[in-house]
């Protein structure tokens, strides 16, 4: 089991386990128990306790505590928790995931070899910081996975090199994987008691330095038109097409608020799927601000415009439900410093010149936090998720094992 968070990494990669919306399962699809039985093996192989997965995806297991006696922290250091979801994105596929090493990158695009995609360094002003890194891509025709399974990897590392090496003095250390976070329900069969931990991090963010605290407050939009279906030939003065309707809704949207126009602490209003035919049009809405108040404000603007397209199909129904998601996790995280200051340390000690940066996004940190497991997010050396320009600096991965290797040992530090 000594290997490079590297290799498994690409091990990892290349196991289909893609999430999918709109079904009534948890996991949303069986394939992920491939990943998290596989971690299941490998976590008793290399000596890890408690080590189980439920009926519902989640992989649990413990890195006792090696504190002796006589150590002032004995009996005292919190056990802490780290975190990662073993989904990939629905958005795109990720069958036959076929990773593309680049070993001392030198800077300048990146051409892949499928689809005629480049990664532009203009587009990724992350690259550059990474000159004489190792660059794993895609090779055009998937995502790569990085989102989250090198943060997967960077866990089993972490944890692999705290059994072997038994001079680094740790607490207890639990470890969870959980399935179906890409669409949301990440922790919905989460359980806190069994997991143990008092603070936890997700290792789920970008590129070695950036930490995150908070997060965007989401909702969940769901407009739905209901025309009527009519052989064309005959349609005049009969026919209400949906998807007309539902077109100009979304038409409508503010410009200056869609993700492509928006950073930073901004919100927006994304459609971001759409399902139609004549009789019936539905399509999803995100709803994105840091300030959970502002997310009656995107809804009041979302039923102007229903109301305005409305009067122009008097005979269309529209329909509008809004469904939580997730909340911004800063307040509840900022009345717990220590879980902050910490792991401020850690990436400090690491040499990354950490920084804080809000989420435009939400993790499984964002629903913990609110459960009671006060929980920030940690980097993986990753960027351009969900999309098959995804690519991971194994430098960067390899950071954040070192970060979590500190961390644990900070927290014996303070006790």
């Amino acid at each position: 089991m000594n290997e490079t968070a590297l290799e498994k990494f690409l091990r990892y990669a290349k196991i289909d386990t893609q999430s999918k919306e709109d079904t009534e399962t948890t996991p949303s699809t069986e394939k992920q128990f491939n990943l998290a039985n596989l971690l299941v093996s490998e976590l008793k192989e290399m000596g890890a306790s408690d080590v189980s997965v439920s009926e519902h995806c989640y992989v649990m297991a413990t890195i006792p505590s090696n504190l002796p006696v006589n150590h002032p922290g004995y009996g005292k250091v919190p056990a802490i928790g780290l975190i990662a979801h073993v989904d990939t994105s629905p958005e795109v596929s990720g069958e036959n995931v076929n990773p593309q090493i680049i070993t001392n990158y030198q800077g300048g695009d990146i051409i892949l070899k499928n689809n005629d995609i480049v990664i532009r360094e203009s587009e990724n002003p992350g690259l550059k910081e990474c000159i004489g890194h190792t660059i794993v891509t895609t090779d055009g025709s998937t995502l790569l996975g990085s989102d989250n399974k090198s943060g997967v990897a960077a866990i089993m590392t972490a944890a692999q090199k705290l059994i072997n090496n038994p001079d680094i003095l740790h607490g207890d250390i639990k470890i969870c994987f959980t399935p179906d976070e890409e669409i949301g329900m990440g922790t919905k069969f989460f359980d806190l008691e069994k997991f143990g931990a008092k603070y936890a991090y997700t290792v789920d963010g970008d590129l070695p330095g950036e930490l995150n605290k908070e997060t965007f407050s989401a909702n969940l939009a769901i407009v739905t038109v209901y025309g009527r279906d009519i052989h064309p030939g005959s349609a005049k003065n009969i026919m209400v097409n949906s998807l007309r309707v539902i077109s100009e809704v979304i038409a409508r949207t503010p410009k200056d608020m869609a993700p492509e126009t928006t950073e930073n602490y901004e919100p927006y209003m994304h459609p971001y799927t759409i399902d139609s035919c004549i009789a019936k049009s539905t399509v999803k809405f995100l709803f994105r601000d840091f300030e959970t108040s502002g997310l009656d404000v995107l809804k009041v603007k979302l039923e102007k415009i229903i109301a305005d397209v409305s009067e122009i199909f008097p005979r269309a129904k529209i329909e509008l439900e809004v469904r939580e998601q997730y909340r911004n996790m800063k307040e509840i995280l900022n009345e717990n410093p220590l879980v902050l200051e910490n792991l401020w340390q850690a990436a400090s000690i690491t040499g990354t010149e950490p920084y804080w940066k809000p989420i435009r996004g939400g993790t499984d940190g964002s629903r913990l936090t609110a459960m009671g497991l006060p929980t920030p997010n940690i980097y993986t050396g990753g960027q351009n998720f969900h999309s098959p320009s995804e690519w991971l600096s194994v430098d960067g991965m390899n950071k954040t094992v070192d970060t979590l290797i500190n961390l644990a040992q900070v927290w014996v530090e303070k006790y």
